[in-house]
């Protein structure tokens, strides 16, 4: 007999070789038909899969990441299995789930393609294959023979993947004929999957390559029911209307120029103005928390980064060095801010006293991305940063950790993300060569951050093997009004780059000491905090943040000087106007000043001249009637610094 434990603290016991699947009939029939995978002394199985010592099981639901995981994983092998039947010679990549879906990466052979038209008979095998119930089945193998195996099958992606293995076991999953190299988990049969749909299908270089073949990455969904299917597919529709790439053009907020350079954004003035509103909002907190604004250059001396450690962890994905035409010398662009502050700091000689040091830059960096993986402002080759690194004593890690979240929940609070989670990302411990820095500095970095956020009764969950390479980090996921899930804001400790640098304080025992470092970051880059804000708002920013607050919209054309009066005198209370003195009806001046979602459209005529008033309407189409003038202003100018001073 074996003893398993429960999350609730209670133990039972099964007969040694139990799986997840009987325990949780154990438990309540009901309970098996939802389970999915079984987490197994905190690793994932296949519900199947015997347990054979004393461990501590917790059972996975469509809820738990884990069992999305399990399910959407079984779904990229039965689309696989789909496109075996249908297209024979088909060879196959990678297909690992992802956060919403999974995907395939594969080779449907010389002159093959598969396109959208194809998608409708790949779901309706794979509903066929559903059908057929047929189970999934883990096998353990040797190298030798997987190698075999696949080639066999002249499977010459797997095999390359194979051989890349450490010798030893490696586990196979087959249902019906279809036999893939993975390590799970997955369902314990194909009847578990209840809807499918096939959402795209994009070129992928294999290994992300350019020089490599390229191959078609199939993307896909599945659901335990047909409605929660339908319910994503409605939201995939609005995500289409929100997306940043075209509400950004139409609201003329920033523009990509291929004479420019691919993932090169280009500022437009309306973008320019809300982008700097967010960095003085975040400047204005930093002066109140104590922070001191520097600037860096574009490029460094690569021996900086060699030294940092960025140049061997991240070498080639920095766009390669540029020489001195007499000297030689060599210059990066810079990937990072981090070693740029750290030289900031051995500037001058520190005490204690002068800590913590707390440095903020908006600082440009640069970072090579394959062609095919630039999204928009999401992903691209140039992005600034409101980065921050503070030095301080160890005995200050924590408090300064705590007054970092206290700004991250300002910024939420002030920009209405109320739905977030918060994630502490540890290493690995079985992956230690991804990582700088001894065990003792590790251990101590992990500890600040699990301690700050139980101070702050912050629920977190753990993820190992997501931290920096040079520390552990605490990243805030935020839900935007579609439910999708963003990392923004990142907060890490950090002890290695202080060694790696040699930087140093004079303590009280008058004593050389090391500072610890920690990087910050709210927005993480203002390009991609721009593009969450914009499909999280629809364009429709808060009134302090919108670039117009306020369109003025005369009548006629003798009504045009008066607003154009309305326009100055709204200025002086720093309100951002606009007059729309086009020559056309004042119904399509409402309709297209709607769809640039300005937040007040002030109407002015006869009455309103003769009264000095304005007739508001509200975005969205809320008639608020005439009011004077000013009492707009002062109620406008109320609004926003409610807004501004809510997060604090």
């Amino acid at each position: 007999m074996i003893k398993i434990t429960f999350p609730d603290g209670s133990v039972r016991e099964y007969e040694k070789g139990v799986t997840g699947i009987e325990i949780a009939n154990s438990i309540s029939p009901r309970l098996a038909q939802e389970v999915l995978a079984a987490s197994v002394d905190g690793e994932t199985w296949d519900l199947t899969r015997p347990i054979g010592h004393d461990a501590s099981v917790r059972l996975l639901k469509w809820e738990d990441e884990e069992g999305k995981h399990a399910y959407w994983h079984s779904s990229a092998h039965l689309m696989a299995e789909a496109l075996q039947i249908l297209y024979p010679g088909i060879k196959f990549g990678i297909g690992p789930a992802i956060e919403n879906g999974f995907y395939y990466d594969v080779d449907p052979g010389e002159g093959v393609s598969i396109k959208e038209s194809d998608f409708p008979a790949i779901e309706k095998k794979m509903m066929e294959l559903i059908a057929a119930r047929e189970d999934i089945v883990r096998k353990s193998i040797s190298k030798t023979d997987a190698v075999s195996m696949f080639s066999d099958r002249d499977e010459n992606y797997k095999v390359e993947l194979i051989n890349e293995l450490e010798d030893g076991t490696i586990t196979t999953y087959t249902q019906g004929s279809f036999t893939d190299l993975c390590r799970g988990p997955h369902l314990p049969n194909t009847s578990y999957i209840k809807a499918v749909k096939i959402l795209s299908a994009a070129g992928a270089y294999w290994r992300g390559d350019e020089k490599r073949p390229q191959l078609t990455r199939l993307y896909g969904i599945t659901f335990p029911k047909k409605k929660m299917l339908d319910e994503y597919l409605v939201m995939l529709e609005e995500a289409k209307k929100r997306d940043h790439r075209k509400i950004g053009k139409d609201l003329q907020l920033f523009h990509f120029s291929q004479t420019v350079g691919s993932g090169l954004p280009l500022w437009l003035p309306k973008g320019t103005q809300l982008r700097l509103r967010l960095e003085d909002f975040l400047k204005k907190i930093q002066r109140e928390f104590d922070y001191e604004q520097v600037i860096t250059p574009h490029i460094g001396h690569k021996q900086l980064y060699v030294t940092s450690g960025h140049y061997a962890k991240y070498g080639k994905d920095s766009f390669q060095p540029i020489k001195t035409p007499e000297e030689g010398e060599e210059f990066l662009l810079k990937p990072m801010n981090c070693p740029h502050h750290c030289e900031i700091y051995k500037a001058f000689p520190r005490s204690y006293k002068d800590l913590p040091l707390r440095l903020a830059e908006f600082g440009t960096v640069y970072r090579y991305e394959q062609s095919g993986e630039l999204h928009g402002l999401t992903r691209v080759r140039g992005f600034t940063q409101d980065d921050a690194h503070i030095f301080c004593t160890p005995d200050q890690v924590k408090d300064e950790f705590l007054k970092v979240m206290d700004i991250i929940f300002i910024i939420f609070n002030a920009l209405d993300f109320a739905n977030f989670e918060a994630q502490i990302s540890l290493r690995d411990p079985d992956d230690k060569e991804k990582y700088i820095g001894s065990d003792e500095n590790w251990e101590k970095a992990e500890r600040a951050i699990i301690e700050a956020c139980e101070e702050k009764g912050l629920k977190t969950k753990v993820e190992l093997g997501e931290a920096a390479f040079y520390g552990p980090k605490l990243d805030f996921m935020v839900k935007d009004a579609l439910g999708r899930r963003w990392q923004l804001g990142t907060i890490q400790v950090d002890y290695n780059l202080p060694e790696r640098f040699e930087l140093e304080y004079t303590g009280a025992d008058n004593q050389k000491h090391r500072p610890v470092m920690i990087h910050r970051a709210p927005f993480g880059s203002m390009e991609r905090f721009v593009a969450v804000l914009i499909e999280h708002t629809a364009g429709k920013f808060p009134l302090w943040l919108t670039p117009t607050q306020v369109v003025v919209l005369p009548v006629s054309e003798k009504f045009n000087d008066y607003a154009f009066d309305v326009v100055k005198e709204l200025k002086k209370f720093d309100i951002r106007a606009e007059v729309d003195d086009r020559n056309e009806k004042v119904g399509r001046k409402i309709r297209d000043n709607e769809l640039k979602r300005i937040p007040y459209l002030l109407i002015v005529g006869e009455k309103e001249v003769e009264n000095e008033e304005v007739s508001v309407r509200k975005q969205g189409g809320e008639d608020k009637g005439s009011v004077k003038l000013s009492t707009f202003a002062e109620e406008i100018s109320r609004e926003v610094e409610e807004m501004m001073n809510r997060g604090n």
